[in-house]
This record gives structure tokens, sequence and C-alpha cells, in this order.
């Protein structure tokens, strides 16, 4: 058995699978399961109007139905537009209406920003990692990742926003990049990168990891 066991507080396969890969790649006798492992992701309105609130909403929501000495992990992640004062934000799985289609969220973003020009087409992706331990004890770990938005959606891997968004330093969008370059670059990764650090470390203060 893992020393650690995160399941996560989510029902995006695309999360789950990106969070199961880093987590091998950081060499960590951690595992990451899915909130089907334990029934299902409960129902939860992500009405916090903040990435850090929406993550414990629904960290809190799944700890419920976990075992006992296991975590509860929520990402709450999103596209920050610099033209659209940050928005999608917290709105990104939803920015096109309540059903969360992504392809529809694209679409909108893509129409929204066809005349913004380039100077303006500044974004960052956004990630909070939020974990619930079986004490009640909290982790937030957050990562960005900076770079612009394409006026036309590019590649045919990642998932969401990723056919719009170049990361800085690179010419590729995170939908052409892979997903080993993706999960090298990506906010995810970078949130990642400092929960790893809090478990080689055997722990962390409460609160906000910087």
């Amino acid at each position: 058995m893992p020393a650690l066991t995160f399941y996560l507080a989510s029902g995006n396969a695309h999360k789950v699978a990106e969070l199961v890969v880093l987590a091998r790649a950081s060499a960590l006798d951690v595992a990451i399961l899915s909130a089907r492992a334990v029934g299902g992701m409960p129902p939860v309105v992500e009405d916090a109007g903040t990435f850090v609130g929406n993550a414990r909403k629904k960290a809190a929501a799944l700890r419920t139905k976990l075992p006992p000495g296991s975590w509860a992990l929520a990402d709450d992640s999103g596209l920050c537009a610099d033209a659209l004062d940050g928005h999608p934000g917290v709105e990104s799985a939803y920015y096109a209406g309540p059903q969360g289609d992504a392809a529809a969220n694209l679409r909108k973003l893509t129409e929204v920003m066809r005349g913004v020009p380039e100077e303006r087409r500044g974004a960052q992706f956004h990630c909070v990692l939020y974990a619930l331990g079986p004490a009640g004890e909290e982790r937030i770990f957050e990562g960005m990742c900076p770079g612009h938005l394409l006026r036309e959606p590019r590649g045919g891997t990642g998932f969401g926003y990723d056919p719009l968004f170049v990361p800085d330093g690179s010419a590729l969008s995170f939908a052409e990049l892979g997903d080993a370059e993706k999960n090298r670059l990506s906010h995810r990764a970078r949130a990642w990168a400092k929960l790893a650090a809090w478990v080689r470390a055997g722990g962390a203060p409460l609160g906000l990891e910087d």
C-alpha cells in the first residue's frame, strides 16, 4: 500500500489522468485514485468565487466518503485572460453555460477574443490543489502558467482551452505540445511540484504554500 493516498474530488477524467502521470513522475510513494473508487463525486455547487474556495468545497464533499487515513485532493483551475479582466477564471468550466460543455467553452472564448489585438492577448492558466486530510488538515498549493491566446484553436491533444493557449517560451499550443512537455510546463504540474516537495519534506505548515 502507498504511504499516502489521495482521492481526487473531480469527475473530470482528464484531470485524474494528468495527476496520475505527475504522481508517477515524482517517484513518490503516493497513489491518486478517482472519486469513482468511492462511488463517485458528490454534487457540488462551485459558487465560492475563488479557486481556493471552490477547491475547498469539493474536497470537503468528497472527504465524507473516504476510508480512514486517506486524503481528499481537489483541483480547481481555469484560464484567466488579461483582456477580459481575468475571465473566464473560476467560471472556466461553465463559460458557455451550466452544462459544462468544453467544446462550447472553447468556441465562446475564441469568439469573445477574436477582435482583441495581439498585445492584449496575454493569459494565464491557474491551478489550486487543495488537500484535505483525515483529521481536517489542509494544504493548499498553487501553480501558474503564463502565456497568450491564439486567434484560432490549434492541436489535437489536451482538453479544455488547451488548443487556444500558448505558454511563454513556446510556439506551440498546449494541445500541440504533447503530454510530456505539457506536464513539464503546465499550471497543474507547477502546483503538483509544490505538493510533491511537501510530501518529500514530511509535511508543511497549514495554509497557503507560496
